[in-house]
């Protein structure tokens, strides 16, 4: 049980604080209790700033480690991490792909990364949710078979939507020939329209409380071969620091069991 106060070596009330105003006998020493002060600073996620690009922590984030659970079907400990809606569970096809992009700071996927049995990409949606839990733009490579592929830049984790089309023009910039997409297949000439619905006020507040998976992608693509897409993908894990040098292969925790697809009554994560 734990009790709402401390014990301390009876000292001049002159230089407490907040005392009780009772005294108790431990043994043969007299104590002074005094209140416990429970309250504590409010915890903020360190800045998260590039050469051109910053990100704004001071708004709803998942953890690393509830992605991580919800990535192996377990729960979240936050609320709103995840959705039945939006399966996030990977395969173990797709852990190493997960792992090897947190390595190298850009995922690499087959085609649309689409799985059949899940309706949906658990992988392209548990990467976006840990580049939203790290406040970093979500780079992948769409591989084709036949080496044309498509390099993908999301920089809707950042949450900063005021800024998204400064930050896309910094891109296109320093690698030219990408076109701006956004989730209702918008492209740049309509763009006058997009970044106004993009700054109202009620989207705003909606990129502050609301889980990324509730919020719109704004991509930037490029068509290139394979060795010029994973050289820019390399170059834009610099400028935007996603790599985790130093991460580890994941490991499965105690309790996972196979999981359920929706119609045979799972959570379809």
């Amino acid at each position: 049980m734990k009790l709402p106060f401390v014990l301390l070596t009876m000292v001049p009330l002159s230089k407490c604080f907040q005392p009780l105003g009772r005294t108790v006998t431990v043994g043969s020493r007299p104590f002074i209790l005094f209140e416990l002060n429970a309250k504590r600073s409010k915890a903020t996620n360190p800045p998260r700033t590039g050469e051109f690009w910053r990100a704004e922590m001071d708004c709803w984030r998942p953890t690393v480690n509830d992605v991580e659970r919800i990535s192996w079907g377990k729960p979240a400990k936050k609320k709103g991490t995840g959705s039945r809606g939006v399966p996030h569970r990977l395969n173990e096809e797709e852990r190493f792909l997960f792992d090897q992009a947190r390595r190298k700071g850009f995922l690499e996927v087959a085609g649309s990364g689409w799985r059949s049995q899940r309706r949906e990409a658990p992988l392209l949606n548990s990467y976006r949710s840990l580049c939203d839990a790290r406040g970093q733009a979500s780079i992948v490579i769409h591989k084709s078979k036949d080496g044309a592929d498509e390099l993908v830049v999301d920089i809707s984790p950042l949450r900063v939507p005021e800024e998204f089309e400064s930050i896309a023009n910094a891109c296109q910039g320093k690698f030219e020939g990408s076109t701006i997409y956004f989730q209702d297949g918008s492209t740049a000439s309509e763009e006058s329209k997009v970044e106004h619905e993009f700054q109202s006020d009620n989207v705003l507040e909606s990129w502050m409380t609301r889980p990324i998976y509730q919020l719109p992608p704004y991509c930037l693509v490029w068509q290139l071969e394979r060795s010029s897409a994973k050289a820019c993908a390399k170059e834009m894990a610099k400028l935007f620091c996603t790599t985790e040098d130093k991460k580890a292969p994941s490991k499965k925790p105690v309790g996972v069991k196979p999981g359920k697809g929706r119609r045979h009554g799972g959570y379809g994560i």
